[in-house]
């Protein structure tokens, strides 16, 4: 799989990230590096235990991440679920939860078929 075709499977913008990293290696390289990212993981486990204030940091990172790498599928989805953290509303999150996991083990699913 190539670089690009990584990013049409997860839903993120290849022209916009190499027009910011300018070099394809370069975009490779920290597109592998989320893979070992642990906002994901952070995000489950505050959501599990109820820390919500935890629970919107590690989707405000994931974000960031997604934003800086132009995983625009993965952004849009952990945006709206930092907002909603953001202003408390709790009982709304059940919804942007589920499209946060959709989107994030598709765009690891693709990472991985990148790294072959």
């Amino acid at each position: 799989m190539t670089l690009k075709e990584c990013y049409q499977k997860m839903g993120g913008n290849y022209d916009e990230v190499f027009s910011r990293f300018r070099k394809e290696e370069r975009v490779q390289k920290f597109v592998l590096k989320f893979l070992n990212d642990k906002s994901y993981e952070l995000l489950c486990e505050s959501l599990e235990n109820e820390n919500y204030d935890e629970a919107f940091r590690a989707s405000h990172t994931i974000k960031g991440i997604c934003q800086n790498l132009s995983f625009t599928r993965l952004y849009q989805s952990s945006y709206q679920l930092t907002e909603l953290l953001r202003d408390k509303k709790i009982d709304q999150i059940e919804d942007y939860v589920n499209r946060v996991k959709e989107d994030y083990l598709l765009t690891i699913e693709a990472i991985h078929e990148l790294a072959k």
